[in-house]
């Protein structure tokens, strides 16, 4: 049986579905189409053989799920199309039109490709629901199917607030990095575990979009924000065929959720740039995550405005016109908050005194804030700079929860721990494991908040995506042994020997004479070095390249604003007295970091609604999660 008898066959089904819902109101228009196309789709089979009809695409893809009542656009683009005729729509084999109660709007865009959509609709209850897409044209008829799955759920007990800490890259490795160094262990077994570890309730979450197996952070982070799949480098989007990344079919996301639903607080709180891809990702709507500015400039728009924003980055909210701006226009974004009744603060001290009955702004850096080793241990002033004064996340997150808690109909906070990303794609395990040590301390500061404040809070902690990063055993030149020599597997991995002497938690020297020994699955061509590096050092020594292949590049890597390629191995990671060992690259040297790992990650997680996470899951399940735990009825619109 060949694909163009069943694509026929498809065609005649759906319009005799079509045609039989006619006796039950279906307007006259709507038969002749059928009608038409039916004759169209039968002759042209025969007329022309072995020629591909048109494409059909739909936007929310196939497999998608829908909170009731969220809000969303939907999108069928038809493309290579040989003179079109007829598009027919239907949902549930009723007119798509007839079904949202809005006409679809026909576009040309110029590209090929005819789009038919329609804005801002939902799915008001729960159920299946199957799309139905036809075209056809002078080579045929071709039907694209996509099946919706509507759910509303309410947890048992209800949550009051939601807290979501995301380690950024923070794989099982990366958490059991920070437990062998931060608890220690005694003759084998673990002294004690990290806080999130000791959650009640845990899963795997599955991290791939629907474009690709490995994603990057912006379209994982719109997974846990959405409940939708993305595509890399995207966020509150269904990529379109347009080269607009402002204009493709978006997704209600959790901050306008909630606050348009029941009227929560929102906080987004990060050490990274407050409009890096995981915060930004919890409240924008674009494909291309580099468009920094303006996702500063949309935080203001008050349907999605969070009540507190925290991190660097300030460089994307002042004018063109100052110093050290990244903006493409003179808006400043930072006044406008202060119109709006926002303190402003830049410093620690600044944020600490903050009042906590209006909402705050703090921006501590003009681009991603200092890691925990560097702006509390070492403070070399040629990596600060004069910003030394930034807040841990310890405090942050204790100040965004005194401001959130105002509100007596609940918040959500989204709290990233954004560096230990940024430090494994440097290939620095050290400064990446700290890091993730004072993000445990961050969740076992919440995990205190909600205990003494009525308990009501679900608090989740996830990756959005791993790491290939791995603890091959342990590192000591005691023999006089060094470089991969030294390295020590099965019985020769002594135990590593870190030590806390004030019992804080952070490892009072971070290169002892026994380290761990971290090699890396997915690296550029580097210098081995198991030694801890004193300064921020990048594996790969860059250099610039034109505009064109900036841009050729940049679509293809995590990192949009990427404008460099791969000259080399960056000599100064290498460690005096060590042998020169060049590793090879195992990725393309287009890339000169170390990248993410399709891996799974694994979730924690406490307080009312936590039971939903079990098993292995995939990352939009996190956002269902959430919903549920709330009772989020997302067909009403509070005022």
């Amino acid at each position: 049986m060949t694909m163009r008898y069943i694509r026929k066959k498809q065609c005649q089904v759906m319009l005799q579905k079509r045609m039989k819902s006619g006796g039950h109101g279906m307007k006259k228009t709507w038969l002749k189409r059928a009608i038409l196309s039916m004759m169209v789709c039968g002759s042209a089979f025969g007329i022309i053989p072995g020629v591909q009809a048109a494409n059909v695409r739909i936007l929310p893809v196939d497999n998608a799920k829908f909170l009731a009542g969220a809000k969303f656009d939907f999108d069928v683009e038809v493309s290579q199309a040989k003179n079109l005729k007829n598009v027919d729509i239907t949902i549930n084999n009723q007119p798509a039109d007839k079904f949202f109660g809005k006409d679809l709007k026909a576009t040309n865009l110029d590209n090929g490709v005819i789009s038919y959509r329609v804005n801002n609709v939902d799915f008001p209850k729960a159920g299946s629901y199957t799309v139905q897409a036809s075209a056809t044209d002078d080579t045929g008829c071709n039907v694209s199917n996509a099946r919706y799955t509507v759910v509303q759920e309410k947890a048992q007990k209800q949550a009051k607030n939601v807290i979501l800490f995301v380690g950024d890259g923070m794989s099982l490795q990366a958490r059991e990095m920070a437990r062998i160094i931060s608890k220690g262990m005694t003759n084998g077994k673990y002294n004690d575990l990290l806080a999130m570890e000791k959650m009640p309730h845990n899963c795997l979450i599955t991290t791939s979009g629907y474009d690709s197996l490995t994603t990057d952070s912006a379209n994982s982070a719109s997974a846990y924000a959405t409940g939708h799949k993305s595509v890399v480098n995207a966020m509150g989007v269904y990529e379109d065929s347009t080269k607009d990344p402002f204009d493709d079919p978006c997704v209600e996301n959790i901050s306008e959720i909630v606050k348009r639903s029941r009227g929560m607080s929102v906080g987004i709180i990060t050490q990274a740039e407050s409009t890096d891809a995981t915060p930004a990702a919890m409240v924008g709507h674009t494909r291309r995550r580099a468009n920094q500015d303006y996702l500063a400039s949309e935080y203001l728009e008050d349907y999605h405005r969070p009540d507190v924003i925290m991190g660097g980055g300030s460089s994307r909210y002042i004018p063109q016109s100052e110093s050290g701006s990244k903006r493409h226009d003179n808006q400043n974004v930072i006044q406008e908050f202060k119109d709006k009744g926002y303190t402003f603060v830049t410093t620690s001290k600044e944020m600490m005194a903050a009042p906590s009955n209006k909402p705050l702004l703090g921006l501590f850096k003009p681009g991603t804030m200092n890691v925990y080793i560097d702006r509390e241990m070492l403070k070399n002033p040629e990596v600060l700079g004069k910003y030394t004064d930034q807040p841990n996340l310890v405090n942050m997150t204790k100040k965004s929860l005194d401001i959130l808690s105002q509100n007596p109909k609940g918040f959500f906070a989204m709290i990233e721990g954004a560096s230990i990303d940024k430090q494994l794609h440097a290939m620095d395990w050290q400064r990446a494991t700290y890091d993730t040590i004072e993000f445990d301390k961050a969740i076992e500061y919440a995990q205190k908040w909600n205990k003494e404040h009525g308990d009501n809070t679900l608090i989740i902690v996830v990756a959005d995506h791993a790491h290939g990063a791995s603890i091959t055993g342990t590192y000591h030149e005691r023999d006089g042994k060094k470089g991969l020599a030294a390295v020590r597997t099965y019985a020769d991995s002594i135990f590593p020997t870190f030590k806390d002497a004030n019992h804080d938690g952070f490892p009072d020297n971070p290169d002892p004479d026994v380290t761990l020994a971290i090699q890396y699955a997915n690296h550029p061509a580097y210098y081995e070095n198991f030694h801890f590096q004193q300064k921020p050092t990048m594996p790969t020594i860059t250099e610039k390249v034109t505009k064109q292949e900036a841009q050729q590049i940049g679509d293809k890597t995590e990192y949009h604003q990427v404008s460099t390629v791969v000259a080399k191995a960056n000599p100064a990671r290498h460690h005096d007295g060590d042998p020169v060992e060049l590793v090879p690259a195992n990725i393309p040297d287009t890339i000169g970091d170390e990248c993410h790992a399709a891996d799974d990650v694994p979730l924690n997680a406490e307080g009312p609604g936590s039971e939903y996470f079990n098993g292995v899951m995939d990352n939009t399940e996190v956002f269902f999660g959430i919903m549920r735990a709330l009772g989020i009825d997302a067909t009403k619109t509070v005022k």
